[in-house]
């Protein structure tokens, strides 16, 4: 092992055994190289005269660039595009991020959370916190409905054993006692679990509301303990688009960040959807571990482990998208745009609703409760939902998802409000035609 990563993990078991015992065998060996980006970092500090110490060409006081890249960009300096950004990211960012997180989960207030650091979207993220925590074998929960790259994520590239719980009861609220049952079989068997919840869902559209909420992080504290050690990965991708009043608005890690040493939030989030800002792939894992009083220290090794696996894979993350994000969060009008941007959202999934209001839709479908993010799922009545699909695609030029054998989900967060009614009626029509003719 690394020195390095031998010192971080010294300083983790030392302050928590139970964050110790739920990492991986290659989160154990991850650390953060001193060598060139430490020398590079002490340079940029210090070098008042020359830096010859990173691999960019300079010139003229900035960084050597073709007039053909940078005559795209009016305001950002050629440094802001061009040069390399640190491996845990832009510091003015994480630190502006942390403050707009706050912002928008009163509840962090005054709880232990470490400095987000930078991922490359939320993806890069989930493989991050499968690195850190997930050794093959090891249980991962998920809910029934789930985005399909989570198995590739934590099945395919780590080895780990998938298990599922219904995400509805059968009310359509989210089955708080099924999710219970399942930990308690994970921990009783294996002593360790992680959990992946993504609010809003992603394929359905639920989020999970105030009530619900409150029974859901009782269940995940009584889980977790000594020899229970439970990893909750929140993905909050789509965070922020909340539809209806009793809709949780804030992110769950507030209720579960420094809840207890044997149960370890990690926040995965970002400019994807939140600021409507998808391939500039800015995302950020945060934690909110308990610590005894240590988490100071605790974070910090987290974060330069985290940054330890960035440096070893995609060394960095884009120094334009953390530049261009940077710049809209201090921007006056930010708060004022993505207000606007959420209202047309709402008024989308509105139209949803009421188109769905038709009787006649009964017939071919039953819709999954929603009241949030991007999108919405039916659940067939007597109809493959490939099928439906396929018809849709050749004989009217829709796209939908076909998801398993009955559901299809409908996206219409990239439909313009007034297509919708129409969206929902030829999907009707297509599926009367093949149920006619089965």
């Amino acid at each position: 092992m690394n020195p390095l990563a031998a010192e971080l993990n010294v300083i983790i078991e030392g302050a928590s055994p139970a964050l110790f015992a739920a990492l991986s065998a290659l989160g154990r060996e991850l650390f953060y190289p001193k060598g060139i980006l430490t020398q590079t970092a002490e340079a940029r500090e210090k070098a008042y005269r020359y830096d010859a110490t990173i691999g960019i060409a300079r010139s003229g006081g900035e960084a050597m660039h073709l007039g053909i890249i940078m005559d795209h960009f009016n305001v950002l300096a050629p440094d802001q595009v061009l040069d390399y950004a640190p491996s845990m990211g832009n510091a003015a960012l994480r630190a502006a991020w942390l403050k707009d997180m706050l912002a928008k989960n009163p509840s962090l207030a005054g709880l232990p959370t470490s400095l987000p650091v930078v991922t490359s979207g939320i993806t890069h993220g989930l493989t991050i916190s499968a690195e850190l925590f997930c050794d093959p074998g090891d249980v991962v929960i998920l809910p029934d409905k789930y985005w399909g790259n989570y198995n590739m994520v934590y099945g395919t590239r780590r080895g780990a054993d998938i298990r599922c719980f219904e995400l509805f009861d059968g009310s359509g609220g989210f089955n708080v006692p099924a999710l219970a049952r399942g930990l308690d079989s994970a921990l009783d068997e294996k002593g360790k679990a992680l959990l992946v919840l993504n609010f809003p869902n992603n394929p359905t559209g639920y989020s999970i509301r105030k009530g619900e909420a409150d029974a859901l992080v009782e269940t995940l504290t009584k889980a977790a303990g000594p020899g229970r050690l439970l990893v909750v990965v929140l993905d909050d991708a789509y965070f922020g688009l909340f539809y209806e009043d009793d809709v949780l608005a804030e992110s769950l890690f507030g209720r579960l960040a420094g809840a207890d040493e044997h149960l370890i939030p990690v926040k995965l989030d970002g400019a994807t959807k939140e600021e409507y800002a998808w391939g500039l792939r800015v995302g950020f894992i945060t934690f909110g571990v308990a610590a005894g009083g240590r988490e100071q220290d605790v974070h910090q090794a987290l974060e330069k482990k985290v940054g330890g696996a960035v440096r070893g894979n995609i060394s960095n993350c884009s120094q334009l998208g953390q530049s261009l994000l940077l710049a809209a969060l201090s921007h006056e009008r930010f708060g004022a745009q993505r207000e606007e941007k959420f209202l047309l959202m709402k008024q989308r999934a509105l139209a949803v609703r009421e188109a769905l209001s038709n009787p006649a839709y009964d017939e071919v479908w039953e819709p999954y409760p929603f009241n949030a993010g991007y999108f919405m799922c039916l659940r067939l009545k007597g109809i493959d939902a490939e099928t439906l699909r396929s018809a849709l695609l050749e004989n009217y030029g829709v796209g939908v998802i076909a998801d398993g054998g009955t559901d299809v989900r409908i996206a219409f967060s990239c439909l313009e409000t007034e297509e919708i009614g129409d969206l929902f009626d030829i999907i009707y029509r297509c599926a009367s035609e093949l149920k006619a003719n089965a």
